[in-house]
């Protein structure tokens, strides 16, 4: 029997007559698919083209780290993702991918994020004033201006014209959604070019480029140093001593816009949410802060001794990982234990699976943030949330650390009170939330 049979079959029937629900949510069709095939399954999508789900953290680890070479980023991230934000790090591959990653790397090492802790508070603090005490509001229109904030502060440190913020956050929200729907219906790739569809969506990212390159022009022209992203960005040099193309660098910050904020906010509202449900945790993280702050008034201490507000995160993140997907495509055959894949098959490794597959988890629908106590490094062959391998995300430290810093700000100020029943999702590029509805109360 050949090896490849051994990866069982879900038919194109199956996955037609559920298309309907897929659209909406895909998970519940995936999960069913898990439990009666096992922890890799091949899902035909058409008459000749399929795509093989994965669960299996080993495999995961095979791929991502130990034969990562061999691998490659879909179609999707390469070409689809291309139109819309560019060919920066999270779409390049090969050689231009090394060349920039080599080149953008030590602009988020901790020494230099340390540098953008006071404007990453800053952010964080005039989003919250948005927050009506004693009334409910769905907190994820905060978290996620809160998110692209942060970004923009990070990246251009004085103040950008609010119109450009509005405008860059309104583009980059609406190409992902456009992305999302011609991911989830490709049998509408004719309609979308034909309607205009398509070529609305490009010119919406030509405008965020022509306002990116005025902001970079302003700087150059300025000559000032703010010690922010852009300054880290515009003085990176090559091997050869050469700087960043321009276009290149306005790639590299629509990237930034692009998995910079959506990922953290969506993280930001589930872990907010799981502390509305789980009232002892936000006291955990409160008698935490007090204690770190009559010690220390250093925002970096606050981030680096935050244990327990990074472990809740870390455990939200596993049960809700906003990149709930990582897509690879084999360049040569494959054999991982009884299994074989011939060159080109599609692999899709499900995070929010592998991260809830009772073989790795102890309770793995419980919501258990001391299963972190000893960091997230003992779980690293079943938990990425950033990743893994040489592809793993270049700004886990900068998200982790807004992160810390946000969570910790919130419950500091206030007592999170749910006005939900049950966490709700929308995946779509990430996973995303939905009626987070909750109430806030101001501590006294």
């Amino acid at each position: 029997m050949n090896k490849e049979q051994n990866i069982p079959s879900v038919s194109l029937r199956k996955f037609l007559k559920h298309s309907l629900e897929i659209l909406k949510n895909p998970l519940p069709f995936h999960h069913q698919n898990f439990v009666e095939q096992g922890d890799v399954f091949r899902l035909k999508i058409g008459f000749s083209s399929s795509v093989i789900f994965i669960r299996d953290a080993s495999l995961a680890e095979y791929v991502l780290q130990k034969n990562q070479k061999n691998y490659t980023k879909s179609k999707i991230q390469t070409e689809d993702l291309v139109k819309y934000v560019g060919k920066g790090l999270l779409t390049s591959e090969g050689d231009h991918w090394k060349k920039q990653r080599k080149l953008i790397q030590p602009a988020f090492h901790k020494k230099q994020l340390s540098n953008l802790l006071d404007n990453i508070k800053e952010a964080i603090q005039t989003e919250y004033k948005r927050i009506t005490p004693d009334t409910v509001i769905d907190i994820f229109p905060i978290l996620n201006d809160l998110a692209f904030q942060t970004v923009v502060k990070s990246l251009f440190s004085i103040a950008v014209n609010q119109q450009d913020i509005s405008d860059l956050q309104n583009i980059t929200e609406q190409t992902q959604n456009m992305l999302v729907k011609e991911l989830r219906q490709p049998y509408l790739g004719w309609w979308f070019s034909l309607s205009g569809e398509i070529k609305k969506h490009t010119d919406l990212t030509n405008k965020s480029r022509a306002i990116l390159k005025r902001i970079v022009n302003e700087r150059r022209v300025s000559q000032t140093k703010e010690h922010d992203l852009l300054d880290m960005l515009l003085e990176a040099k090559y091997d050869d001593g050469s700087p960043m193309a321009e276009q290149q660098l306005i790639d590299e910050i629509l990237i930034l816009f692009a998995a910079g904020h959506e990922t953290t906010s969506n993280a930001l509202t589930f872990a907010t949410q799981l502390l509305a449900l789980h009232p002892e945790w936000q006291d955990k993280i409160y008698n935490e802060r007090k204690t770190i702050e009559d010690e220390s008034d250093d925002l970096m201490d606050v981030v680096t001794k935050s244990k327990i507000c990074q472990q809740v995160i870390e455990e939200a993140m596993r049960l809700y990982p906003p990149a709930y997907f990582i897509d690879r495509v084999n360049k040569a055959p494959d054999a991982f234990n009884d299994m074989e894949f011939e060159a080109g098959s599609n692999l899709l490794f499900s995070v929010y699976e592998m991260h809830r597959n009772p073989k790795l988890w102890e309770q793995p629908d419980a919501f258990l943030p001391e299963r972190f106590s000893e960091g997230s490094r003992k779980f690293s062959s079943q938990y990425f949330p950033f990743g893994a391998g040489p592809r793993k995300c270049i700004g886990n430290n900068f998200a982790m650390f807004e992160m810390v810093i946000a969570i910790s700000e919130l419950v500091y100020n206030y007592k999170i009170i749910p006005d939900f029943e049950t966490i709700e999702i929308t995946p779509l590029i990430t996973l995303k939330p939905k009626n987070a509805f909750l109430k806030f109360e101001a501590r006294v």
